[in-house]
């Protein structure tokens, strides 16, 4: 076949978003030739990638405005208006290779958000939509533990996405899509509301071969020091200060015990001032922002993953941590939710703020008081990231998606949404 990928976040040097980017591309060259509209943010790193592994079958467009015309734009800032820019010079840029190539299908695939539009959609071809995420909210139960620079984000998240909910190209991009993927069931409720026709849930997030390699050779640890770690951006909706709190009711039991928060971010002063509260401050590292490779060795040298994340749509941490034989105890919300199984790890009901710190105390308590549970859920864990999360097996199931939409079935192949739930789609 020949596809269009739009896909505005495309860097191989880089994960979260960007690597989705490039790992979808990669991918669907496997089985088809493809092309690629993307930024020239992630230019470098694509020129870089293609010379070291000559990919023939892909054929890369970077859109752009000159220099002079993003004054504006500035880190994060602006970003959301340069998307919107961005995907009208790319509409008319896809629109001249169509009718030079002819494509026979295109797949939007970031922006990993459902709130914003593709105009790829116009176009009179094939459509697949996402996975998108970003229907997730803070459960209601939880709201009041955040900060009041972390409601203020919420507030202003949650009337970004109403806006875009409104906005008739982000319907137009719904009712075109042959199929749309969500991230989460959340999502999809979303992508429902919006007059999608055909909606499964299927997480964005996954791991090369390699990085699964890599991982699969941290062993197994038994003894020491008990110690509980959590990695990402110090932000409110990561959940620390829960996860701090439950750490308290824990280390009363098991004295003998560290908690190591690798990241920064704003939230950093504030949580090092509830652990002075709560006086475990002793026993609470922050180690800051780190180089991957220690993050991995990181990972070795701790028992637990503890991801208590308000909302997520993706969780690369958590999927990193199974990866390399930890057991992961999270929330029983958004992607990592769709991660963790009973079978690899404790998920907690966020239905109040303190049956969700009781929760997640008696998950650390479980697994530090059974080490044999610790491993049988750390090889259950690396079981489940190769049969669900590797991305060659991703590229498989999204080229089964490719044919059924030209076949136009419009319906995911069974046995794919990677849930613990078989229902989910």
């Amino acid at each position: 076949m020949r596809i269009l990928l739009s896909a505005y976040s495309c860097d191989p040097q880089r994960g979260s978003e960007p690597g989705v980017g490039w790992n979808v591309v990669q991918q669907a060259a496997r089985f088809h030739d493809v092309w690629v509209l993307t930024h020239n943010e992630g230019r470098e790193g694509i020129i870089a990638a293609l010379a070291k592994q000559q990919i023939p079958n892909v054929h890369v467009s970077f859109v752009d405005f000159p220099p002079w015309a993003l004054f504006w734009k500035k880190d994060r800032r602006g970003q959301r208006l340069h998307y919107y820019l961005w995907q009208l010079a790319a509409f008319f840029k896809a629109r001249a290779l169509h009718r030079r190539v002819g494509f026979d299908l295109i797949h939007h695939v970031t922006f990993v958000q459902y709130a914003v539009p593709s105009y790829m959609a116009l176009l009179p071809v094939s459509f697949l939509w996402g996975p998108v995420g970003g229907g997730e909210s803070t459960p209601p139960a939880l709201w009041w533990s955040l900060s009041p620079r972390g409601k203020i984000f919420e507030v202003l998240r949650m009337l970004a996405r109403k806006m875009g909910e409104f906005d008739p190209f982000v319907r137009m991009t719904a009712l075109r899509a042959s199929i749309g993927l969500a991230t989460t069931p959340e999502t999809q409720s979303r992508l429902q509301a919006l007059g999608c026709r055909h909606v499964s849930v299927v997480p964005a997030v996954g791991l090369g071969k390699d990085e699964i390699q890599t991982l699969s050779k941290i062993p197994a640890r038994r003894g020491g020091k008990f110690r509980v770690l959590s990695v990402g951006r110090l932000m409110h909706f990561k959940g620390c200060h829960l996860g701090l709190r439950a750490f308290a009711k824990f280390k009363r039991q098991f004295p003998d015990c560290e908690y190591w928060l690798v990241g920064d971010g704003p939230e950093k002063k504030r949580l090092q001032n509830l652990a002075r509260a709560l006086h475990i401050e002793d026993a609470v590292k922050f180690r800051g922002n780190i180089p991957r490779d220690e993050v991995l060795e990181t990972l070795a040298d701790c028992d637990v993953l503890l991801h208590p994340c308000l909302h997520d749509s993706g969780g690369w941490a958590s999927l990193e941590a199974m990866a390399a034989g930890r057991p992961v105890i999270c929330l029983d919300v958004g992607g990592p939710a769709l991660q963790v199984t009973n079978e690899t790890g404790i998920k907690v009901k966020a239905d109040s703020i303190d049956g969700a710190v009781k929760g997640l105390a008696n998950a650390i308590t479980q697994l530090a008081s059974d080490p044999d549970l610790r491993i049988r859920m750390g090889n259950a864990s690396r079981r489940r990231v190769e049969e669900h999360f590797a991305w060659h097996r991703k590229g498989e199931y999204m080229s089964m998606i490719y044919e059924n939409i030209l076949s136009r079935r419009n319906v995911v192949p069974p046995n794919a949404v990677c849930a613990s739930d078989p229902h989910l789609d």
